[in-house]
């Protein structure tokens, strides 16, 4: 299912969309002087996609912080917990799927590199159970993948670059999809920016910016100069994501707003030259007491436990009832889902964290708000699902497949048990091309490789008689499949049936 996020018009007053998938295996970078409108591009992005994608945003200055109030994103106070607790935030966070914003607002340079960094390692480090597909928007990049060394410490430096590198490079396997925007590529480290298959350039002025973006972005030096005269919310699309050709486009407006904004002119007050001086200089009166000190952060525990709540606060209420639906009613639409992603033909080469997503999309479509299907009982379904089985309990016979099937590597259960199903009925042996469709690859010798491990370790045995046509059996269930082609084209074929002479009479006898 493809999902496109309107960024607002191209130059030709089309619609500029931004295709979220392929957002989250190719990245985007974002560039461009202070004042330009990366921070509104990043907020139009995220409010987009905030109700298809798990987001998780690295904030410096605090200006995500409202989203909390429009989508429910959970703020962690990053000046407010341990290191410890920062890395167990981090994983729950992966766990539970929950989008959140990492405030960082408060913390001096160096404090706010190791924060970051303890926090994307957690998001890295996660289980692979919980790679769910996220965005991690990471504002002010240069700031956490500089350049140069700077006034922070190196050990401060070398962690928050080695994560963010880390980000960038390795997370695409990991679920996680990096969106950094910076104010300056120059200030940027290279091999965090050179990962980046997207990019939105805005303005800037100096040449060694704009050279850097027009090399990313393939233009000559002539046409460089137009970066300098985009204006305020204007950017060069380019990226796979986006489009082929570099594309001008003007972000749209978004729902929420940062708790500070662009400073306005105001009227200087009137105040005559005398009247100054008394303000300045009168008795002092005595000094105020201090405002009392804000409520401490939430403890940790407080906060991983608010993880694991569907709902926060206050939209827990404005949440319609719905029916409950029985459990016949659960796995009819399970099942029903479950079909409609195997009928699917791109569904085969997309991973299995990409398809959960696409399978509780589909759900709250069919009017299943909670599945109650986490991601490892999804693969196992997947895994029956594209061997044609919706409904593990339908079949009893088809119980001590399941359960050899556990014996095998997740990507070649579904193929094990397609083979086991048709032997189980005695169709016709399916082709290397149908094999190699449940298995997700696109190569007939790769499945003949895979056959082979499987009949050397015991689980398949394979026969080809003389035609060609193939057979294979389970042997540890006494199963066999009936005769077919190994190509797609091929019909099975079947002997011909022999005859016997009867010497009393002049035609054949049927054997």
């Amino acid at each position: 299912m493809t999902v496109s996020i309107d960024m607002g018009l191209s130059d030709r007053g089309a619609p500029a969309l931004m295709d979220l998938e392929e957002l989250l295996a190719t990245r985007l970078l974002v560039q461009g002087n202070s004042g330009s409108g990366k921070s509104h591009l990043l907020r139009r992005l995220i409010e987009g996609s905030a109700q298809w994608v798990q987001q998780v945003i690295i904030d410096p200055e605090g200006d995500f912080v409202t989203l909390s109030d429009r989508f429910g994103h959970s703020v962690v106070e990053g000046a407010g917990y341990s290191d410890g607790e920062i890395l167990q935030i981090a994983s729950r966070i992966r766990e539970h799927r929950i989008s959140v914003v990492l405030n960082l607002e408060g913390l001096d340079a160096d404090a706010q590199m190791r924060c970051a960094a303890i926090f994307l390692n957690g998001l890295f480090d996660a289980p692979r159970d919980h790679w769910y597909p996220a965005l991690v928007v990471v504002d002010e990049a240069q700031i956490f993948a500089p350049a140069v060394a700077g006034e922070v410490s190196d050990d401060a430096r070398r962690a928050s670059l080695g994560a963010m590198t880390n980000l960038m490079c390795r997370g695409r396997k990991r679920g996680l999809a990096g969106v950094i925007a910076t104010q300056r590529l120059a200030k940027l480290a290279k091999n965090v920016a050179a990962e980046a298959s997207n990019f939105l350039m805005g303005r800037t002025f100096l040449d060694i910016d704009m050279a850097r973006a027009a090399d990313l972005l393939g233009m000559d030096r002539r046409q460089a100069e137009t970066i300098r005269d985009l204006e305020r919310g204007h950017f060069l699309a380019l990226g796979p994501a986006l489009s082929r050709r570099p594309m001008p486009i003007r972000i749209g407006a978004v729902e929420t707003s940062a708790r500070t904004g662009s400073p306005k002119l105001i009227p200087l007050p009137s105040t005559p030259p005398a009247d100054a001086q008394t303000l300045l200089f009168e008795p002092m009166a005595e000094p105020a007491p201090p405002p009392p000190p804000p409520p401490p952060p939430p403890s940790a525990n407080e906060l991983l436990r608010t993880f694991a709540k569907p709902v926060f606060g206050e939209r827990a209420a404005e949440q319609p009832s719905r029916p409950m639906l029985s459990t016949e009613e659960r796995e009819a639409v399970i099942a029903n889902v479950l079909r409609e992603i195997v009928e699917d033909a791109d569904a085969a080469f997309r991973s299995p964290a990409l398809l959960f997503q696409d399978f509780g999309v589909r759900c709250r479509m069919h009017g299943l708000s909670d599945s109650m299907v986490d991601l490892p009982a999804f693969r196992k379904r997947l895994s029956l699902a594209r061997a044609g089985i919706f409904d593990p309990a339908a079949d009893e016979r088809f119980a001590p497949a399941i359960a050899l099937a556990e014996e095998l590597p997740e990507d070649m259960q579904g193929m094990f048990l397609m083979i086991a199903r048709a032997a189980l009925h005695g169709e016709a042996c399916p082709s290397d091309d149908r094999i190699a469709a449940v298995y997700g690859t696109h190569s007939p010798g790769r499945v003949r490789r895979l056959l082979a491990y499987l009949e050397q370790n015991g689980m398949l045995a394979q026969r080809i008689d003389m035609r060609g046509d193939r057979r294979i059996a389970v042997p540890r269930l006494g199963w066999t499949t009936g005769p077919g082609g190994q190509k797609a084209g091929d019909a099975p074929r079947t002997a011909p049936l022999p005859f016997a002479r009867d010497d009393a009479a002049d035609g054949g006898t049927l054997l």
